[in-house]
C-alpha cells in the first residue's frame, strides 16, 4: 500500500500530502562534515548542546574540531537533562538568549536535540512556556517565525528529533508530558554517523531501538491524509498528516531492518553492521512519522513516562526514577495494537510479518495479536520491560494514566480507531499483563 492510488480520495477529504525533512547527511565519519555544513549555513557563533555523558565522548569531541576547523565559535552547553522538563527547556533557553547565537548544534540523544530546538525556539520568540506548547495542555500558539540553523547529529538509533519539527518535555506542575510541534522547530540538517552508536549501552540500544519500531509501525498505520478534511491553505496543513505514500515507504523498510538487526545491535556492540543498519532504519523511520505522524502508544507513552514513581532503567544515569522514552512506548504498544488493528487490520498484519511472525492464512481478526505477539516476541529477546507492571505500575494507576493520555488530542486524532475514555482504561489494564486479554 505504499503507491499513491491506494489512497483513495473521500469528499471532502485531503487531497495533497506534503514532505518535510532535514537534509540528510548519513554514513561513517559523517561528523567531521559538521563545521563545513554550519560554515554553509551563514552561522559564526553557535550553541553546542550536549548531555553530561555525552559531553565526554569522541562525537562530541569531534563535532568541536570540526567547527574549530572551520572557524566557527561554539560554546557547550551541556545539562540537558535526559528526559527534559519544562524547567530544564527554560534553563536551556535563558542559555542561548544570553548567547546571542547564530545557529544550533546538538550532538546527543533525542532529549539533547528537542532541548536545542526548545532553546532556539525561546531564545529567538519569547513567550510564556505554555504558549507554543500544544492544545489542550497549552495553548498551542503558532511559532512566529523561522530560528537560526541548528545542525542536529544523533548519537542514539531510536529518537528521529533530529528529522522532525517537535520537541517533547515534562510539565512537572501537571505530572504530564507533551510537546511542541512545528516545521520551524525542524533542524536544517541531520547529520547521522552509525560510529556515534559504538559506546551506547545494550539498554539504551534496546530502547531506542523499539522507539524505531514503533514510529514506523504507528506511521504506517496512522489514519490516511486523506480521511482529515481538506486544508483551507497550505500553512494550515499538519505536520502530522496521517499515513500516506511517503512515509510508508520509510516505515515498511524501517521494520524490516528493525526486525532483521535490533536484537544483534543489543546483544554485540561490536556488530557494526547491526548498529550502522538501525541508525539507517532510525532515519527512515524520523522522516516517515515526521510527515505521517505517530498515534495510541505514543499518546500512551507520555502518561507512562509523566507519572512514573520509582523505575530505575539499567544503562541511565542513576538517580531519580525515568522510564525511558522507547520503553515507555513499547511497554505499551502490544495492548495499543490490539485496539487499533480492527480499523486497519491489512496493515498492522503486514507490520506483524515485516517484524517476522508468520501470517500465512491470518484472517483480519487475528491482526492485532499478531502483532503484538511478534513485538513481544522481540521485547523478550532485547530484554526490555513486557507490560506497565514491570515498570511499576498496577490497576490502581490505571485513572490517572488515561488522564495523562486522553489529553494528547494531536496523537489520539491521529490513531486509525479514536479511543473514548473507556477505551483507553481497557487498553491500559491489558497492557499491564504481557499475556495479553484472557
Amino acid at each position: 500500500m505504499s503507491c499513491a492510488h491506494a489512497y483513495l480520495p473521500v469528499d471532502g477529504g485531503e487531497g495533497v500530502f506534503t514532505l518535510g525533512s532535514a537534509e540528510v547527511t548519513f554514513g561513517r565519519g559523517a561528523l567531521r562534515e559538521v563545521g563545513a555544513l554550519v560554515r554553509a549555513l551563514g552561522a559564526r557563533r553557535v550553541a553546542l548542546f550536549t548531555d553530561r555523558v555525552v559531553a565526554d565522548l569522541e562525537p562530541v569531541d569531534r563535532v568541536r574540531r570540526s567547527l574549530a576547523a572551520a572557524g566557527v565559535d561554539a560554546a557547550v552547553y551541556a545539562d540537558v537533562r535526559v528526559e527534559p522538563t519544562d524547567a530544564s527547556f527554560l534553563d536551556a533557553a535563558r542559555f542561548a538568549a544570553a548567547g546571542r547565537f547564530d545557529g544550533y548544534v546538538s550532538v546527543g540523544g533525542g532529549s539533547v536535540i528537542d532541548t536545542c530546538k526548545a532553546a532556539a525556539l525561546y531564545a529567538r520568540w519569547p513567550a510564556d512556556f505554555l504558549a507554543y506548547v500544544n492544545a489542550p495542555v497549552g495553548e498551542g500558539r503558532a511559532v512566529p517565525g523561522p530560528l537560526p540553523p541548528h545542525v542536529a547529529c544523533p548519537t542514539t538509533s531510536g529518537t528521529g528529533s533530529e528529522l522532525t519539527g517537535i520537541a517533547v518535555c515534562d510539565v512537572l506542575a501537571l505530572r504530564a508530558k507533551t510537546g511542541i510541534a512545528s516545521r520551524w522547530l525542524r533542524p536544517a540538517r541531520a547529520v547521522v554517523d552509525p560510529d556515534a552508536t559504538r559506546s551506547l549501552p545494550a539498554a539504551v540500544v534496546a530502547a531506542s531501538g523499539f522507539d524505531v519500531l514503533c514510529h514506523a509501525i504507528e506511521s504506517y498505520t496512522a489514519r490516511p491524509y486523506t480521511a482529515r478534511g481538506a486544508s483551507a491553505t497550505p500553512g494550515a496543513r499538519p505536520m502530522s498528516q496521517g499515513a500516506n505514500p511517503w512515509s510508508d515507504l520509510g516505515s515498511v523498510e524501517a521494520l524490516r531492518l528493525g526486525g532483521k538487526y535490533l536484537v544483534r545491535a543489543v546483544h554485540d556492540a561490536a556488530d557494526d553492521e547491526a548498529r550502522e543498519q538501525m541508525m539507517w532504519a532510525a532515519t527512515l523511520a524520523g522522516v516517515a512519522f515526521g510527515n505521517a505522524g505517530v498515534h495510541l502508544p505514543h499518546a500512551m507513552a507520555y502518561a507512562v513516562a509523566g507519572l512514573v514513581r520509582d523505575y530505575h532503567p539499567e544503562g541511565y544515569p542513576a538517580g531519580e526514577p525515568m522510564v525511558p522514552h522507547g520503553v515507555s512506548v513499547v511497554a505499551g504498544a502490544p495492548a495499543a495494537f490490539r485496539f487499533t488493528a480492527a480499523l486497519a487490520p491489512e496493515r498492522h498484519l503486514a507490520a506483524a510479518a515485516l517484524l517476522g511472525a508468520d501470517v500465512r492464512g491470518a484472517a483480519a481478526h487475528d491482526a492485532g495479536a499478531l502483532l503484538a505477539a511478534a513485538l513481544g516476541t522481540l521485547m523478550r529477546a532485547a530484554r526490555v520491560p513486557v507490560d506497565l507492571r514491570a515498570l511499576g505500575y498496577g490497576e490502581a494507576d490505571v485513572d490517572a494514566l488515561v488522564g495523562g493520555t486522553i489529553v494528547q488530542a494531536r496523537l489520539l486524532d491521529n490513531a486509525p480507531r479514536r479511543a473514548t475514555r473507556d477505551e483507553l482504561a481497557a487498553v491500559f489494564r491489558d497492557a499491564l499483563d504481557a499475556r495479553g486479554p484472557a
